[in-house]
């Protein structure tokens, strides 16, 4: 991780002048171990924030259009995103599932921290959208901690129809680990695998003070875009 190291020394200052970025809670990421920091997403830029706040190296599993560099932004973003050592994954149906859950299982069995977002993809409105179970079956798997985190003031950054990003200040709040303990060794069945995602998305939401929504955000994207009900 020496080019996550080198990266961040120049990275995480530079982010830090150009957007402030009011940390807290990071002494609850553990010092070593492996542990999966559950983050709420609001904005393409999350991962970046997140590994600048983050006292320990992260990993994210980001979607391939990430690194896509087409534009200047988005060239920037990717290789800072390939600075910080995050991973692409191909999320075409039939790509994504086996892949995504190979690398998130090996970055946990090496100790290292792993950074997911359960609602899948960005909350179309700034509310906090349903978990996806994957979550819970990662932590009940590996019995590592799950530190919940909430980003807020990410999605000013680049608000829809914006080429050139905002300047505003951006926080990250880390809570404490969620307690799994009832729903250890149950990772292979359904119901506890909800249960375990519930809560966990129930503490990012009191750190963030975001509505929930039991929805899932993908499929009220969908429904925007044919123009139908959000709910």
């Amino acid at each position: 991780m020496s080019l996550y190291g080198a990266a961040k020394v120049v990275v995480a200052p530079a982010t830090r002048m150009v957007w402030p970025v009011k940390m807290e809670g990071a002494h609850h990421v553990p010092r070593e171990g492996g542990a999966i920091l559950a983050v709420n997403h609001l904005a393409l830029i999350d991962p970046l924030f997140i590994g600048v706040a983050c006292p320990r190296p992260v990993r994210f599993i980001a979607k391939q259009e990430l690194f896509d560099e087409g534009t200047l932004p988005r060239r920037t973003l990717a290789r800072i995103l390939r600075g910080l050592g995050q991973l692409s994954v191909d999320r075409r149906p039939g790509q994504s599932s086996q892949e995504a859950m190979d690398n998130s299982l090996g970055v946990l069995e090496r100790g290292e921290v792993f950074g997911i977002f359960p609602e899948g993809t960005r909350s179309p409105d700034g509310r906090l959208y349903k978990g996806q179970t994957g979550l819970a079956w990662l932590a009940l798997t590996t019995d590592v901690p799950v530190i919940p985190v909430a980003l807020t003031g990410t999605e000013r950054i680049f608000p829809r129809g914006r080429r050139v990003p905002s300047f505003n200040r951006v926080g990250v709040r880390f809570g404490e680990a969620v307690d799994l303990s009832s729903w250890k060794g149950l990772a292979d069945k359904a119901k506890p695998r909800r249960e375990a995602t519930d809560a966990i998305m129930e503490a990012i939401a009191k750190l963030s003070g975001q509505e929930r929504v039991l929805r899932y955000a993908a499929s009220v994207k969908a429904e925007l875009e044919r123009g139908g009900p959000q709910g």
